[in-house]
């Protein structure tokens, strides 16, 4: 079983299915820290019990030291929590609360898993045979590899499981992950190559994972970026300890229940790249609260949306040649509303707008309707893209849209190939490295600020690339229906839009 996107996933593929047939009628919200839980305990103990097993062949003295095991970022497990211990009571009537007892000794010796893993075996909804059954069935994972790929399997594991109860999850799903073909456009994009990089509402994640493996991927060494995140949901940041933990990154990823609006774990942070997803129009984000916040250096955000807040958050933290790449309703791309076509158009006149991508529709477990990315960079007369000095690209904004891309992967879900993310990817760097760049209609064009003034500083890519040349339509019905469908949404979202203004101005009048 293979995927255009990735390397096979059968044995993901198939622990998957036979994990979640021992779910039973457990909501999907609820078993995926069961079994996440479990397959990062499987992943610490064999790292332990690894290196225990070379310690005792080269130097038996040092196998009972923590102190070795810290030296090459690997939890101390102690011996009742070690996967063997597990295995030996899966059939045990208690192995729940066996298993509770592993975590908090896992935690008790681990100061930087305090509150991160779950705890919650032994309640009684949770049926000692299933847990039995799915220890066993955990317990394939590092069997099915060559020697020396255990952490690799183990985190692709976990990213699948994670996807997959995502789409279990529809819209509640999108709250913890984006899209990994969305993840690796952007990290493909901004090439996060050396530096800081940071994610201001990190879900379980991905945009690290990511990170790390397009630096691996061109050489690099892991370590060569330092990761810090924030996250508002505690139990969404357990999932992200655990998911970057069992890929052996090293990352600052704080929680507190008020966000990064109303307590900024890194206040004086500038980061190199920033990647987000944020929540797509929030109303109730307590704008109120924040008017004179020094952030907002384009424009007060309304009260009823803070995808403008998000925006500026992000500028904020940009180092003086950072950029960042953020997922956004399509709406923030042209809304006038409450004063957003003010700050967006204080943004273009400001140049830190670098590029604008349309998305096609049915990318996200959370939305059918389309969405768009907006790149960033804090000074756009210089920087440097891994060893490429980058030219001075003020007075420009480039346009991709990228609605005709991607396949679907199944009846509600597109993904991005490989191929698509290096055509998306490639355009925006040839732009901005000046190097064998050329608009193509219907696909790219880099606009002058005069002609997005002619616009009204609206930032919808279709307005600006044009139409490409007609060509014989060959696109089976199902995708077609799916793009029509997507654009249908975006006119439905514009009319939605034209109501609100129309109101407002109605609104006025009265009041006048």
């Amino acid at each position: 079983m293979a995927t255009k996107n990735n390397a096979p996933l059968g044995i993901e593929a198939e622990l998957f299915k036979a994990a979640d047939k021992l779910r039973g009628n457990m909501e999907p919200s609820d078993y995926k820290h069961v079994v996440l839980g479990l397959i990062f305990l499987k992943h610490i103990s064999d790292s332990f019990e690894a290196k225990h097993a070379e310690l005792m062949a080269e130097y038996p003295g040092g196998a009972e030291d923590r102190d070795e095991y810290l030296a090459d970022n690997i939890f101390w497990v102690p011996k009742e929590a070690r996967w063997s211990h597990l295995q030996a009571n899966a059939k045990q009537p208690t192995i729940g609360k066996i298993i509770d007892d592993a975590m908090l000794a896992i935690e008790k010796d681990n100061p930087s898993l305090k509150g991160v893993l779950p705890k919650d075996y032994a309640r009684p909804a949770l049926s000692a045979i299933m847990l039995g059954e799915l220890i066993d069935l955990i317990a394939n994972i590092s069997t099915r590899t060559e020697k020396g790929q255990e952490r690799d399997l183990f985190g692709r594991v976990y990213e699948y499981f994670l996807k997959e109860f995502a789409g279990s999850e529809g819209k509640r799903g999108g709250e913890f992950y984006t899209p990994r073909s969305v993840v690796k456009t952007m990290v493909e994009m901004l090439q996060p190559y050396k530096g800081r990089v940071y994610d201001p509402c990190c879900g379980s994640g991905g945009m690290f994972v990511q990170s790390e493996s397009f630096v691996e991927a061109h050489g690099g060494r892991i370590g060569d970026i330092a990761i810090y995140g924030q996250e508002s949901n505690h139990t969404t940041w357990r999932l992200c300890r655990m998911n970057l933990a069992v890929r052996g990154i090293d990352a600052d990823i704080r929680w507190n229940s008020e966000g990064s609006f109303h307590k900024d774990e890194f206040p004086s942070l500038k980061a190199d790249f920033i990647l987000a997803n944020p929540p797509f129009n929030v109303s109730d984000w307590g704008g109120d609260r924040l008017s004179d916040d020094p952030r907002w250096k384009y424009g007060v955000p309304p009260k009823g949306n803070a995808n403008f807040a998000w925006l500026q958050h992000i500028l904020y933290h940009l180092s003086p040649t950072g950029t960042a790449g953020v997922v956004l309703a399509n709406g923030s791309m042209s809304s006038t509303q409450s004063g957003e076509g003010e700050i967006r158009k204080a943004m273009i006149e400001g140049e830190v707008i670098d590029c604008m991508i349309a998305l096609p529709g049915q990318l996200f477990y959370s939305t059918q309707i389309p969405v768009c990315l907006w790149f960033l960079a804090r000074d756009k007369s210089n920087g440097i893209a891994r060893d490429k000095r980058l030219r001075d690209r003020r007075g420009e904004i480039l346009f991709i849209d990228a609605r005709k891309l991607g396949h679907m992967v199944d009846r509600t879900r597109r993904e991005f190939s490989d191929e698509d993310i290096a055509k998306i990817a490639d355009t925006y760097h040839r732009w901005r490295e000046g190097e064998g760049y050329a608009d193509i209609p219907g696909f790219c064009k880099a606009a002058s600020l005069d002609e997005v003034r002619q616009h009204g500083h609206v930032l919808t890519p279709g307005r600006y690339v044009g139409v490409e040349a007609a060509e014989e339509d060959d696109t089976p019905f199902p995708e077609r229906f799916a793009e029509l469908q997507a654009e249908l949404e975006e006119q439905f979202a514009e009319a939605d839009r034209l109501t609100g203004v129309i109101r407002e101005r109605l609104a006025g009048v009265v009041d006048g």
